[in-house]
Parts: structure tokens; sequence; C-alpha cells
């Protein structure tokens, strides 16, 4: 199978050690990666088997088997996605005022998106073995960064991970941290307020936060039976769904009148996600769909005291959907669609007016802020359909670019 010369581009990208060009029919981009053996077969299993679990993969297309050449994976580029040497390129600024502008700024940001996302593998049994800032690809998130899984190569999955298998991933995913950062500070020149060797030191810190607060059993006491909901309700507001929730007598006790162990099973992220599509059908990351889900709420309320009625959900939603949301999509001007994704979009409006409204000191309302969003904020954010690369994106020693 071949393709002209024309139909391949270059996107930004990381550095990887096999050959990998990018292969653009009509709007979508994809990715061919060369592969020796079986490892094609490989890590396609693997891939799909991650985006089954509910795990922020890279699409997964299919292998080119060929008989004298190694095999092709075929995977779908992730639209709108950043990886991580151009966030700091371009400090990842819109030029507003709660947006990161520093080094340090960002790579909390980045830090914490890897952390959750190695997290959530572990959940699930997967052993990364390369955790890296070039086997991710960064989206924008309502003001934060979701990670996503590019490159699976050496991982494995297995029906749990012990803790040792846990520990080798994070000491991996620290040491090729601080050397991606270290190659940005070299070959950009950028990043130089911050200690790649204490940012990346920070990973394990905040993974053993969130794996804590996911996987450990509490003592609660007879009186204490409200913890169970502010267990849920905290793992909601991780994004994390609860699958299962087991409390257990302690000391003997049968009649629930001493103390208890609560126990919870969460299963994959996306607990906004899922409601936000289920109520509207708009696909969403966890951080946008909350923001929308809370706009929607705003709405709702905003809608029964004007009506001073109670309004159905249904109703409230569908009319949120129509008055609000589509409207504001539809403001985009064609030519600066390419800049953030509709959802992304709508939360940084929402952001905007609110920055607005602190700086008048009153409401301000959400036709201005859509207008002074789109004159001012949105013309000056980096245009994210396609992120072409240049020549520090590029590996020296790496070649086979079309």
């Amino acid at each position: 199978m071949e393709w002209p010369d024309e139909s391949f581009v270059e996107v930004a990208r990381g550095t990887h050690r096999h050959v990998v060009r990018f292969l653009a029919i009509d709007d979508a981009i994809y990715a061919l990666k060369e592969l020796p053996g079986d490892a094609a077969m490989r890590e396609y299993r693997l891939l799909r088997e991650m985006a089954a679990d509910g795990l922020p993969v890279v699409e997964v297309i299919g292998v080119i088997q060929r008989d004298d050449l190694d095999d092709i994976l075929v995977t779908r580029y992730l639209d709108l996605s950043l990886p991580y040497r151009h966030l700091f390129a371009t400090r990842w600024s819109l030029a507003a005022p709660d947006r990161p502008t520093t080094g340090a700024d960002i790579a909390e940001r980045l830090l914490d998106a890897l952390s959750l996302l190695l997290v959530r593998m572990h959940l699930v049994g997967y052993f990364w073995g390369d955790c890296s800032l070039n086997n991710t690809l960064l989206k924008r998130d309502a003001g934060d960064l979701a990670a996503y899984v590019v490159d699976m190569e050496t991982g494995e999955r297995h029906p749990s991970l012990s803790d040792g298998q846990r520990n080798i991933d994070l000491e991996i995913a620290e040491t090729n941290i601080a050397g991606g950062l270290l190659d940005v500070q070299a070959q950009r020149g950028v990043a130089s307020d911050i200690d790649p060797l204490e940012v990346a030191a920070t990973l394990r810190p905040r993974y053993d936060r969130l794996w804590t607060e996911l996987t450990t059993d509490e003592l609660i006491g007879p009186e204490e039976r409200y913890r169970i909901d502010d267990r849920i309700r905290r793992l909601n507001e991780l994004g994390f769904h609860v699958d299962e929730v087991e409390v257990q007598s302690l000391d003997g006790d049968t009649d629930g009148g001493g103390r208890l162990k609560l126990r919870t099973s969460v299963t994959e992220q996306g607990h906004h996600s899922r409601r936000l599509a289920d109520l509207t059908g708009i696909r969403a990351q966890e951080n946008q769909a909350r923001t929308l889900l809370n706009d929607m709420a705003s709405y709702r309320s905003w809608l029964e005291r004007k009506e001073g009625a109670s309004v159905p959900r249904s109703v409230a939603t569908y009319r949120w959907q129509t008055e609000v949301f589509e409207p504001i999509v539809a403001a985009v001007p064609p030519d600066l669609r390419g800049k953030l994704e509709p959802v992304e979009v709508f939360a940084e409006i929402l952001r905007h007016r609110w920055l607005m409204s602190e700086e008048a000191g009153q409401d301000v309302s959400l036709s201005d802020a859509v207008q002074g969003y789109m004159a001012t904020e949105l013309p000056a954010a980096p245009d994210e359909k396609v992120v072409a690369a240049d020549l520090d994106d590029i590996d020296v020693g790496f070649t086979g670019f079309g």
C-alpha cells in the first residue's frame, strides 16, 4: 500500500524510537508506526483493551502486516491535542489572568494530569513500563489538562498490580519526566524557571495522595454513617464513579452498634462526562463536563425564578442546550473553529464572564462575555487543530518523516 508524498504531514509530537509518519486523509490524521515482529499486534490489542476499560488512549485503527518489512500500527491522531513541548513553547495561555504563564504553572498541571493517568491505569491492572512525556498527549480540560496514552510498546496487563510493579512504573516515570523537561530546556531555552529533577519528584506524592483517596479503607463510628456519603461525594468530585460500597462490622458487632470498615470500589473515571453525555449527548473531558453541568444547574435555577414554578430537569436541560450552549458554539467565526474544541470554548467563555464581572464589580451578561471573548481572547489562542512541528520538535537521530 502506497500513499503519495503530499498526503503525509508533520504535526507537533514527541520523539520516538521507531519510524512514525503522519498521514492526512480528508479531515483526519493517522499515525503510522513501524514495529518489528508481533509488537504491532500486541500494542494494538493493549490499546483496544485500554479503550474498552474507559482509559484515555489514542484511537487504534488496525495493523498493516508486511511480508519483508516491519508491520505498521495505525492510530488516529488525537485532534486538538498538545504535546508537552508545545505547552512550554507557547506558555499554554490565552493571555487570561488566571491561566498558566510560567513553566512552574504548566508543570504543576502537567504532573497532575500524569499522576491521574497513572492511577487510572494501575487501578485496572495496566503496567505502562515507559511512562514519559513523549508517550503522552495532552488536551485542554476547562483550564486544566487531560493526559492520553500514545505509546504502549512496553505495557502489560495484569489482574492487579503489586506495590512493587506500581513503584517500578513510578520510578521509570520520574526519570523520563525529568529527562523530557531537561530536553525542553536544552532545545528551546524555555522553562528555565523550573528544576526538572524537583518537578519530576512531585509525581510520586501527587500519585500517592490520589491512590490513597481511592483505595484506602476507612473506619467509621456508629454515629458517623454520614461519612459514607461524604466518601462517595469526594470520589465523585475527583471524577470517579463508585461501583460498590462495602460496609463491614468490626469487633464482632452484628447489630451496627460498633465500628464499621468502609470500603469503596471505584471503576473508571468519567463520572461527570458520562452524566453530561446521558443528559445531552455532548462528549467532554471530565472538568469540562463538570463546568457544563454546573452551568446547566445554574440555568435551571434561573429559569425557575423567572417562571415562578418548578422546571423539570429534562425541560431545563433541553432549553439550556438549545438556548445557551448551541448558540454560543455557533457564534464561533468559521476561521477560528480550529482553535479549540467547542466545549472548551464554552468553558472559556464562562471563565471570561466571571473575570469580566470581577473587573466590573457587577454581573456581566453572557452575550457581552461571548462578544468580548470572540473579539479578544479566542483570536490570540494558538491554532490547535493541527499543530505543525518545527525543528526543535524533531530529534536529530530520528528518521523517516514524509
